[in-house]
């Protein structure tokens, strides 16, 4: 083996941690041991949509996983309601047991039953993991007892009186209770290796900020922002636009304590005057989506508050599109053109009847003028957002493990399209001048959303953020407009229609998928496309699965919003070391039930591919970086036993 001069100062400094022979060989050995383990479990989850219950429950059964793992060990030796059970231990185990207290007679066999039981599950969830990676999942309580129960489990009689009696005295000093919520967390957090949310955490549903607080104590998670998401960024650094779009959608959807209670936004200034500027008007075009959410008093409140931002949102979006003429998007110019007198707007040569025509704040000669009363409420909701500790919180854990798109073990993670042009070439983007497509223009947009988070003063990259949620060549977006005020005041659907990119056109041929991997430098027989943003009309036949099975459509329709259309509650994706499935899943009932009853979410599983021989860490991207380290490792053990650096 050679050594170049090079080489040689930068395995001096890696003798600095490994200073002898015998601690470079130990490593050598460790790093071979662990290339040779099987893959980590990867779970992807997109479009979650403030569903916190729903996914909580996804994640604690890791898509039926855990189910599987229970099938495995128990088979027909448990019965159907045993195993049932087991699982809900497993997943909600200071709650079952509670109830489980209130039933049982004997709490002491149950106790004794169980724990066998949970620890089998946990010697194979933790069967693909070092010893010590095990060891770093524990917490402090029962972190000794479990490793001697987890490798000291042996046929002898010796080591089977040691292990029932460590059991037993966990039974009768009462710790049975937290130590079966202390495995369960441990064999939750083992089953998935790594979690991959591929966007969409926020709007619609009621408790964005309790998932984004679970992610942030998740053990190994990434995130590729949906464009939803990126509204939020917008709001957290104050673009007025997109502060306007994140409070019409919370009180469209009657979720205004994410905003109030979540995150302490105050919205008084903004009751006060949509009863003002409102008192005598139904606003019946702006009544929550779902009303069985609020009492009738409040319907109306929040209906007013949502006519009063809307016309806010519409002014704010006017005035970013004319002073960024390259997002090409005077067409959606719209209250210049309300004839209000007849009633009418013009769009593209056409009148249209308006539903309301009551706009006491537009000004005929300066429509996109804000009122005095609309900016000091403006003012004051951007004061609440970028003070909003919680919020700031949430939005930098964002930015720190996500990004607009992320390649890991020869799939290409994305949330929205990759823009494509009516022959499926990459459509080339003006951003500010400068030409951008394919893997160039998401690096650009990704680096321009954390530009305007984090820089005050650059009023361009904020916008582009805003752009990013609704503009026509947004990778996030994927359509050609948002068509907000056409669908609040046409009745007429033909103007409701949005056009989705050309990337939607041809997702379902292989040749423009293979022609997208190639672009980010994926070559893999076996490398996906894994997408979410729309979502999948199971009732109507529609598949998941595009481009000749190179494309992997997973929306996981969490939002009830979409599951009438939708026909289920979405596709989750399971990538182990067999390879890669699909998981569809049906509506999440209710978390009482689901506990008191044993009740599971209902999922069925479509094998994408299937690997005859397992796949093992040195086959993913970690396992490259540990074979390069061994590669390195080998070079400074020649260098000691030749002499070329002194060992200690």
């Amino acid at each position: 083996m050679n050594i170049k001069e090079e080489d040689l100062k930068y395995l001096k400094l890696l003798s600095k941690n490994f200073p002898s022979i015998g601690e470079t060989a130990t490593e050598i050995i460790n790093l071979e041991a662990i290339l040779s383990l099987p893959k980590g479990t990867e779970h992807f989850i997109s479009d979650i949509h403030g569903e916190y219950e729903a996914f909580n429950h996804v994640l604690k059964n890791c898509s039926g996983v855990i189910k599987e793992k229970i099938e495995i060990i128990f088979g027909e030796s448990l019965l159907e309601k045993e195993k049932n059970q087991l699982a809900t231990v497993i997943y909600y185990p200071k709650e079952k047991i509670e109830i489980i207290e209130t039933l049982e007679e004997n709490m002491e066999l149950w106790y004794k039953k169980t724990i066998n039981r949970i620890l089998k599950v946990l010697q194979l969830v933790s069967s693909k993991y070092t010893r010590s990676k095990v060891l770093k999942a524990m917490t402090k309580d029962f972190s000794y007892i479990i490793q001697e129960l987890l490798y000291e489990r042996g046929e002898e009689k010796n080591k089977k009186d040691y292990v029932e009696g460590i059991i037993n005295t966990i039974i009768e000093i009462n710790r049975g209770k937290e130590f079966i919520i202390n495995v369960s967390n441990l064999i939750q957090r083992l089953v998935i290796d790594n979690l991959h949310i591929v966007g969409d955490i926020y709007d619609r549903g009621p408790y964005p900020h309790k998932i984004m607080d679970r992610l942030m104590g998740y053990h190994n998670v990434d995130i590729q922002w949906g464009n939803h998401d990126i509204l939020w960024v917008g709001a957290a650094c104050g673009q007025k636009a997109c502060i306007a779009n994140a409070i019409r959608i919370c009180l469209r959807y009657s979720n205004k304590e994410i905003l109030e209670d979540g995150y302490g936004i105050n919205l008084l200034p903004l009751a006060t005057l949509a009863m003002e500027l409102y008192g005598q008007d139904e606003c019946k075009r702006f009544k929550p989506k779902l009303k069985n959410k609020i009492d009738e008093k409040d319907l109306e409140l929040v209906s007013k508050m949502h006519k009063t931002i809307s016309i806010i949102q519409f002014k704010l979006e006017g005035e970013i599109i004319k002073r960024n003429p390259t997002f090409k998007m005077d067409d959606r110019l719209i209250l210049n053109k309300l004839d209000l007198k007849n009633n009418r707007v013009e769009l593209k040569g056409e009148n249209y009847p308006l539903l309301d025509n009551y706009f006491p704040t537009v000004s005929e000669e300066e429509p996109y003028e804000l009122t005095f009363k609309e900016k000091e409420i403006l003012d004051g909701l951007v004061r609440s957002f970028r003070n909003s500790e919680k919020l700031q919180e949430h939005i930098k854990f964002l930015l720190e493990k996500g990004s607009v798109y992320l390649k890991r073990n020869s799939n290409l993670l994305f949330h929205g399209c990759i823009p494509l042009d009516e022959k499926g070439g990459f459509r080339e983007v003006d951003i500010f001048g400068k030409k951008y497509s394919g893997k160039r223009l998401l690096e650009k947009c990704d680096q321009l959303c954390r530009e305007g988070y984090y820089d005050d003063k650059n009023i361009q990259a904020r916008d582009f953020i805003w752009y990013l949620w609704c503009g026509k060549d947004s990778s996030l977006f994927g359509k050609d407009k948002m068509k907000t005020f056409e669908r609040y005041f046409l009745e007429d659907k033909k103007t409701h229609e949005e056009k989705y990119d050309y990337y939607y056109n041809f997702s379902n041929t292989k040749e423009a998928a293979n022609r997208i991997l190639n672009e980010f430098g994926i070559k893999d027989r076996y490398a996906h496309i894994i997408n979410g943003h729309v979502p999948v009309k199971v009732k109507k036949g529609e598949s998941p699965i595009k481009g000749e099975g190179k494309l992997l459509l997973i929306d996981g329709g969490f939002s009830r919003a979409y599951q009438d259309t939708t026909g289920i509650a979405g596709y989750t994706l399971i990538f182990n070391s067999r390879g890669k499935r699909l998981v569809c899943h049906e509506p999440f009932e209710n978390l009482k039930n689901t506990i008191e009853k044993c009740l599971d979410i209902k999922s069925t599983n479509e094998i994408v591919d299937y690997r005859e021989i397992k796949l093992k860490v040195r086959d993913t991207d970690i396992g490259k970086e540990l074979e390069s380290q061994v590669k390195e490792l080998k070079k400074l053990l020649e260098c000691y036993k030749k002499g070329m650096i002194k060992s200690n």
